[in-house]
């Protein structure tokens, strides 16, 4: 069993107990429960949280071909499963118990399912028929709402009683469910039947290459209707969740959809080399899944993204069933969107144009800017390989005087070259078509290249985006020049920001940022599939034409030209994204109504500012906003701004860090003693690693207070010595002799008294450490003729020499000198320290205010 994350096409865990294959899955609607079915006759219950089995059912004979949560199964924990041992057995999963087995096929039951409503179950078997079956008596029972037959006079309660009643059960099966109808019409075995969500219908698929539609009422059940088409054994069918439709796959390796109303295929979708066994749709949005030979297949039936245009100013032009809409949304208030205004009903074309839910709706809409005069949309869709149709109307009566009728074929949407005219391609040769308002053919023109797929626009009169493979390129129509080329993946659309200097291609999997000319700036990716963008047009902050906001599946994300990017919320459902202006995000759903989100862009204004060096505007939003997060600090961090990160960070070890980073001794010092008070409450090591890196900065600088405190706490004696000698601290030194006296360190003593020129104390360490021939020497040499004598007899007494000592060192007594400690350069408090420049970003109480964001704060209410 694998579970697979189908948003991003990747398997997030696998399950392997069953052996040998597993035929049957169903999820808990409720629960992170899964149960499954096998060839190895068991059913078994996972929790795919906790990545276990959690029990196995056994009681089937055979291979177990379906598995099915019920419905309502915090009401009701049943499973029904159907076996090739000719039953269906009804299990509680919470007993862990079996509750029923449904005897009366006399071949393998292929498939099982309850009702999503009521108490009935459909089965399919290979003995060629259909059964429904009634569950009410076993629900009473279940809920302690019928009285419980005993059989044989026996008492129920009886553990014999109890017996009696499990091997009846197993025998002949319960009267708890019993058979209301039997269908009988395919030729061959059925291999699927499911109920229809809502009206009392029947689907089922057969091996006589058949979809049945089966009616039912409260006494009997008959056939509707039979859908012929398939080529091959039908594996599965459905009815589709949202629309009147039916969808059947087969061992002819095609999905079909079929229109219930008029019961013919209005829809085939096929594969090259793999046949096609089971079909499943999800329970809220409008996609399938299909299992092949090779894998699986999530796919929709049409695309859910509502044809809209941006209009003038805040206006927006939008389809929404058959009608043209305009919405305003300047015209927004507390709790509404805006206002909407019908412009005009659109004819349906195209031989399903009477079918919902199969591509017959409008694709694309293209508003004419270079129009001041009047309103000019383009309504373009796939129907019959694609068509267009003009529609004109007033802008001031915008649903009074609508001339519509020109129409054509294109391919692709169609685009507005200037205020009399558009452009479209042609399906055929491929050829760039120039039309007026009349829809007249003005001109004919042969792309600069191949394979040119899609128009897209131009973001200027006279100007057109051509879509070629994974290139877009900007073609001038007039002087038939190519005034650029970019390279983008998969592109999908493409939004020019409102003055015209930037282009947004947004591609299936990423967004490529360009400038006029189409030179990129910057180029991202993402692993969900883009579904829109805008850009913002706040009139104040310096975010407009300069922040990019765009939507996935599930999250509102924005894009900077710098290349920055991050995520702004999460969203429920998909939205498509038409304007931002300010804290608010103006989109249509998927049901075409126009909605507002509020979206917080701090961070990406933070970040606009930062790369803008407008450091007023930075500094206001580090002291009113509620930035914080690693990801901020760890980004300002990335592009040398450790001084802002500071004023972020509460954690100590953080601070610590940017405080060096940035140079801040004091902040340094500051974190320094708060990790050392928290390590000697835990108990732990006082931390010498930070007064060791604290120490190095404050010697870079020439802090030598600092330096002193730090080798202090880290008790890095020699270093300490050395400094109090090079700052001519002579009384401290004396000290840290003193020190090394008491901790008995012979070395430490020695280079103390060497650095304080003490030649006696030297004598003295070199005698106590028996090392009687230096000590001679040294004596000798610095004149101190009581101690030379004194150490002679030493010497000899422990029939040693003094002859020839002298004799080796170079030069004899006579080339010796006394080293003296240097005198210091200043004496004062401390040395002139290294300046380390403040920032603006460091200090906030001068920061300077920025007029943009403060205009921009003002207009946010």
């Amino acid at each position: 069993i694998q579970l697979w994350d189908y948003r991003v096409g990747t398997v997030i865990d696998r399950f392997e107990e069953h052996d040998g294959p597993v035929r049957g899955v169903d999820f808990h609607l409720q629960e992170p429960l899964i149960v499954s079915g096998g060839d190895d006759y068991k059913i078994k219950v996972w929790d795919y949280k906790l990545r276990r089995c959690l029990f196995t059912l056994l009681g089937h004979l055979d291979y177990i071909r379906t598995v099915q949560f019920h419905p309502n199964a915090n009401q009701f924990p049943w499973i029904l499963s159907a076996s090739d041992d000719q039953t269906l057995r009804l299990w509680d999963f919470q007993k862990r118990t079996c509750l029923s087995v449904l005897t009366g096929h006399n071949h393998y039951v292929m498939c099982a399912a309850f009702h999503p409503s009521e108490d009935l179950i459909v089965s399919a078997s290979l003995d060629q028929t259909v059964r429904v079956w009634d569950t009410t008596g076993l629900r009473k029972k279940q809920m302690g709402g019928g009285p419980e037959v005993a059989p044989l006079g026996m008492e129920p309660t009886s553990r014999a009683g109890a017996a009696a009643l499990n091997v009846q059960a197993e025998l002949f099966g319960t009267n708890d469910v019993v058979v209301k109808y039997v269908l009988e019409g395919h030729d061959r075995g059925v291999n699927w039947a499911s109920f229809h969500p809502t009206l009392p219908l029947l689907a089922s698929a057969a091996d006589d290459r058949q979809v049945k539609l089966w009616r039912m009422s409260e006494t009997k059940a008959w056939e509707v209707d039979t859908l012929r088409g398939h080529a091959n054994n039908v594996s599965c069918c459905l009815f589709h969740p949202k629309h009147d439709l039916v969808v059947s796959n087969s061992e002819d390796r095609s999905i079909r959809v079929w229109d219930v109303s008029k019961r013919v295929g209005v829809q085939t979708f096929r594969r090259e080399g793999d046949r096609f066994w089971i079909l499943a749709a999800h329970k809220s949005q409008n996609l399938l899944a299909a299992g092949h030979d090779s894998g699986m297949i999530v796919f929709k039936l049409e695309r859910e993204r509502p044809a809209s245009a941006q209009g003038p100013a805040s206006k927006l032009y939008y389809v929404r069933g058959r009608e043209l809409f305009s919405h305003d949304f300047a015209r927004a208030s507390a709790g509404s969107t805006g206002v909407d205004i019908p412009v005009a009903s659109l004819r349906r074309v195209g031989q399903q144009a009477q079918t919902d839910g199969i591509g017959s709706a409008p694709r694309f809409l293209a508003y004419n800017q270079h129009n001041p005069s009047e309103g000019n949309v383009l309504v373009c869709s796939d129907v019959d390989g694609g068509t267009y149709e003009l529609v004109t109307f007033s802008l001031s009566n915008a649903s009074g005087s609508v001339t519509d009728g020109k129409r054509g074929n294109c391919l692709g949407p169609g685009v507005f070259l200037g205020r009399n005219r558009f452009a479209v391609l042609d399906r055929h040769q491929r050829q760039i078509v120039i039309k007026n308002l009349n829809n007249e053919t003005t001109k004919r023109l042969q792309p600069p290249v191949p394979n040119v797929d899609g128009l897209l626009e131009g973001g200027a009169s006279g100007r057109v985006l051509l879509r070629a493979e994974d290139r877009a390129i900007l073609f001038e129509v007039q002087s038939r020049r190519v005034l650029g080329e970019i390279t983008a993946p998969k592109i999908k659309n493409v939004v020019w920001a409102p003055d015209g200097s930037k282009v947004a291609i947004l591609c299936k999997y990423g967004i490529v940022i360009a400038d006029r000319q189409l030179e990129q700036l910057c180029s991202i990716s993402d692993n969900v599939r883009i579904k829109s963008g805008a850009w913002d047009v706040s009139p104040s902050g310096g975010t407009a034409n300069q922040l990019f906001l765009y939507t996935t599946l599930n999250h509102v994300k924005y894009v900077l030209p710098s290349g920055d990017t991050g995520t702004i919320r999460t969203l429920d459902n998909p939205l498509y994204a038409m304007r931002v202006v300010k804290d608010q995000l103006f989109c249509l759903d998927r049901e075409a109504r126009p909605r507002v989100i509020s979206v917080d862009t701090t961070e990406a204004r933070f970040k606009l500012a930062l790369a803008q060096k407008r450091y007023g505007a930075v500094m206001h939003m580090v002291r009113h906003s509620r930035l914080c997060g690693r990801a901020i600090v760890a980004y300002l961090q990335s592009k040398g701004f450790p001084e802002v990160a500071l004023h972020f960070v509460r954690d100590p070890r953080t601070r610590f860090r940017l405080a060096l980073a940035c140079g801040n001794i004091e902040a340094a010092m500051e974190s320094a003693f708060a990790l050392e008070q928290a390590a000697d409450s835990d108990g732990k090591d006082s931390g010498r690693d930070i007064w060791g890196e604290l120490g190095s900065e404050a010697l870079r600088q020439g802090n030598h207070q600092v330096v002193e405190m730090s080798y202090q706490r880290t008790k890095d004696f020699d270093r300490l010595s050395f400094l109090y000698m090079i700052t001519g601290d002579n009384e401290k030194l004396r000290k840290m002799l003193k020190i090394a006296n008491m901790r008995q360190d012979i070395m430490g003593r020695y280079h103390n008294a060497l650095l304080l020129g003490d030649a006696s104390e030297r004598v003295q360490i070199l005698e106590q450490s028996g090392n009687l021939a230096l000590a001679y020497m040294c004596a000798m040499m610095h004149g101190l003729e009581d101690d030379a004598e004194r150490i002679k007899i030493a010497i000899e007494t422990n029939e040693g020499t003094v002859d020839g000592l002298i004799d080796k060192i170079g030069g004899g007594c006579a080339g010796g000198c006394l080293l003296q400690p240097p005198t210091a350069i200043i004496r004062s408090n401390n040395w002139p320290t290294l300046e380390v420049q403040k920032t603006t970003l460091e200090d906030i109480a001068n920061a300077q205010p920025d007029p943009e964001e403060e205009a921009y704060n003002q207009d946010t209410p």
